[in-house]
């Protein structure tokens, strides 16, 4: 097929996604404003499906633009969701967390299966310089910004010295962490091997557990700062201990479960997924243990501590796409975009300074770490991306500090939103300049990957 014949019928079929997704939307209003039963259960599943489908089509319509479909998932959810066209209400949203929690649960589960113990040696050095620069830079000087942009937080300019420097210390500790959800969709649509996508990887998966410790090192540490009749506890630290041990405990016996349920049984693996995300995360939330992390153990137990490891993996990519459009699209709808309009400055000036000091942060620490020039330029992309443990922990946060915690929250919300949205499109273009984007999937256009 010629050029113009292939782009022709490109053209074709992204008017055919257009005029569906028109359709769908069309019926989709008219079932919410016609219909009352709609914002019933028959409301939260025509919404599901519709973020579903919405999610699906936008993401190949953005796909020749060289955008990933993360951002195609977002896009569609936050068109449709209750702030702009109203397809899909609050209600729906609401109504659609456990369908976010499975997902999430299964991302963690992939997330943990696809860290191969050897590659993990092999850069240790890599990921040990990363962690300790990454760390202390993005704490100290994102709460650095945090001081000197109060005069556009309201919730700030009204908080005495050491209560300012107390949340722009919780403010550095939540900027360390990132979004293993991103980093799995990206790689997952482009099917990326190389030193940056395994570098990323592991170090978005380890981030996770270390940004847990350092939110409740702060919170135990900060305490006599915002309230003078406080003192310092330890209780923040017996709860993360029993968080952490339980949690790793728990997703090693899973692990070893699923292992032998691949080995004995091997059969309606769909089924056994769907159950471990609904039932064993209820259970986990009961005992107050961190489902993430606890998933993320199982995955890794799985692939490195059996030799089911592969057979797993195929499993979990075989739920992929539909995993990844749930979570992302029905997070694009649960955005709060007239929260985001009236806190733009202030995050906008985060968010750039946490992605500046990230870049800053992962080219001295491949420095240091000798690392090769790949990893060195383009290390980086792939750390902007924040999600659901900065949200989850930013909740914890608002229910310690009730006087400015609900405030404290809506900026983390808007902040992580521009994150959301600019994070996965620089991981996607940093895998598409380093090469290691693999044949079949979307690249920028016009951008040829540097020659080996």
């Amino acid at each position: 097929m010629s050029g113009a014949a292939a782009a022709s019928k490109g053209r074709a079929t992204h008017a055919s996604h257009a005029a569906l997704l028109a359709v769908f939307g069309t019926l989709l209003f008219f079932l919410a404003r016609k219909v009352p039963e709609a914002h019933g259960a028959m409301g939260v599943i025509a919404g599901f499906g519709f973020l579903l489908v919405a999610g699906t089509l936008v993401s190949e319509m953005v796909a020749p633009l060289g955008l990933p479909h993360l951002t195609g998932y977002l896009v569609a959810g936050i068109a449709s969701g209750p702030h702009v066209l109203g397809l899909v209400d609050e209600h729906t949203v609401k109504s659609l967390s456990p369908v976010n929690t499975l997902a999430l649960c299964l991302i963690a589960l992939a997330g943990g299966a696809e860290l191969d113990l050897a590659s993990v040696r092999r850069g240790a050095r890599s990921l040990a310089w990363a962690q300790l620069v990454q760390t202390t830079a993005v704490f100290g000087a994102l709460g650095g910004t945090f001081i000197a942009s109060r005069s556009l937080i309201p919730f700030a300019r009204t908080l005495p010295v050491g209560a300012l420097i107390a949340v722009a210390l919780l403010w550095g500790s939540l900027a360390v962490s990132r979004s293993p959800s991103a980093t799995l969709g990206i790689l997952s649509q482009t099917r990326a091997t190389g030193p940056v996508a395994s570098f990323t990887l592991a170090f978005v998966m380890a981030s996770d557990v270390i940004v847990v410790v350092l939110v409740a090192t702060v919170l135990g540490s900060v305490r006599s700062l915002i309230d003078p009749a406080a003192s310092f506890s330890l209780g923040s630290f017996t709860t993360l201990g029993h968080e952490l041990f339980g949690s790793v405990a728990i997703g090693t016996t899973l692990g070893l479960v699923i292992a032998a349920y691949l080995r004995l049984v091997n059969r309606q693996m769909l089924v056994v997924l769907l159950a471990l995300g609904f039932g064993v995360s209820t259970v986990l939330e009961y005992l107050r243990f961190d489902s993430l992390l606890t998933f993320m153990v199982a995955g890794f137990i799985v692939r490195n501590m059996s030799n089911q490891g592969g057979k797993f993996v195929e499993y979990i990519e075989q739920t992929g796409t539909v995993v990844y459009v749930v979570f992302f699209a029905i997070a694009g709808a649960d955005l709060d975009v007239p929260l985001l309009r009236s806190l733009w400055p202030a995050a906008l000036i985060l968010s750039a300074a946490r992605a500046a000091v990230t870049w800053g942060a992962s080219r001295a620490a491949a420095r240091l770490a000798g690392d090769s020039p790949m990893l060195l330029r383009w290390g980086w992309s792939g750390l902007v991306s924040q999600a659901g443990l900065t949200l989850g922990l930013s909740l914890l946060i608002a229910r310690e500090f009730p006087s400015f915690g609900t405030a404290f929250r809506a900026l983390v919300i808007a902040t992580v939103a521009i994150n959301e949205m600019v994070g996965p499109v620089l991981f996607k273009f940093g895998l598409d300049r380093t090469g290691e984007t693999r044949a079949g999937s979307q690249s920028f256009p016009s951008m040829r990957p540097p020659s080996p």
